[in-house]
C-alpha cells in the first residue's frame, strides 16, 4: 500500500493520475498547506522540503518501507516500480526523461507565478508580474502545441509516459492562467484525449482536501 501525503493542487493532482494509471493501491492523507500543514515534524521526516506531495511504500524495493518527496522523484520511482509510463528503451526514455524535466524546470514554476501575482492586489508589481510570467507560460504552451502536432502524447505513442501525467496537471489549471486552450488547438486535443482516459479521470475526482 501507498500513502500518498498531498493537497489538491497541480503537483498533487500529478501523482493521484500517475497511481490511478498505473493501478496502484493507495490512500490519501490529506496535508492542508491552507493551514500549514507541510511544516507539521511528522510530515518534514519524509518530506524535509516541506513541500506536497510526498509518499510513502510500505513495500520499497528491498521489502522495507521507503518515502519519495518531489513530484518529479515520486513519478520515476512509481515508474520503475510498476514498469508502466517509462519506456524500456534509452532513446524512449530520454525523450520522456526531457519532457518530464521540461515540466518540473518550466511548465509549473512558470505558471506558478501567474497564479501567485494573480492574488496579489492592484498596481504595478501584480502588472509586471502578471506580464513577465503570463508571456513566459504563453510561450511555454506554444512549445507544448508545436511539439503535439501529429502526435497522442508528448513524449510516448500509443499510452502515455510519466511526463504527460506530470503536465496534465498544470494544464488542468489552464483557465487559471489565463490560457484559452482555443489558441493552442494541439494542446487542446492532447488535454481531452488525456483527461477522457478512466484512470486519469479518476486521478482528478479523488478527493485531496
Amino acid at each position: 500500500m501507498i500513502t500518498l501525503y498531498t493537497y489538491n493542487t497541480p503537483n498533487g493532482r500529478k501523482i493521484s493520475v500517475a497511481l490511478e494509471e498505473m493501478g496502484l493501491p493507495y490512500e490519501v492523507k490529506v496535508i492542508d498547506i491552507t493551514k500549514g500543514e507541510q511544516f507539521d515534524p511528522e510530515f518534514l521526516k519524509i518530506a524535509p522540503n516541506n513541500k506536497i506531495p510526498a509518499i510513502v511504500d510500505s513495500e520499497g524495493p528491498d521489502g522495507r518501507p521507503i518515502s519519495v518527496f518531489e513530484s518529479g522523484a515520486i513519478l520515476l520511482y512509481l515508474a520503475e516500480k510498476t514498469g508502466k509510463g517509462l519506456p524500456a528503451d534509452p532513446r524512449g526514455r530520454t525523450a520522456v526523461y526531457e519532457w518530464l524535466m521540461w515540466q518540473m524546470a518550466g511548465f509549473g514554476p512558470m505558471p506558478g507565478q501567474v497564479h501567485f501575482f494573480l492574488g496579489q492586489p492592484e498596481g504595478p508589481a501584480r502588472e509586471f508580474g502578471l506580464e513577465r510570467y503570463g508571456k513566459e507560460t504563453r510561450r511555454l504552451y506554444g512549445v507544448m502545441d508545436k511539439h503535439l502536432a501529429g502526435r497522442n502524447f508528448l513524449a510516448t505513442e500509443g499510452e502515455p509516459s510519466i511526463a504527460d501525467f506530470a503536465v496534465i496537471g498544470w494544464v488542468w489549471r489552464h483557465e487559471r492562467h489565463q490560457i484559452d486552450l482555443a489558441d493552442y488547438p494541439n494542446v487542446r486535443a492532447w488535454y481531452d484525449r488525456m483527461m477522457a482516459r478512466p484512470g486519469v479521470a479518476r486521478g482528478f475526482e479523488v478527493k485531496l482536501a
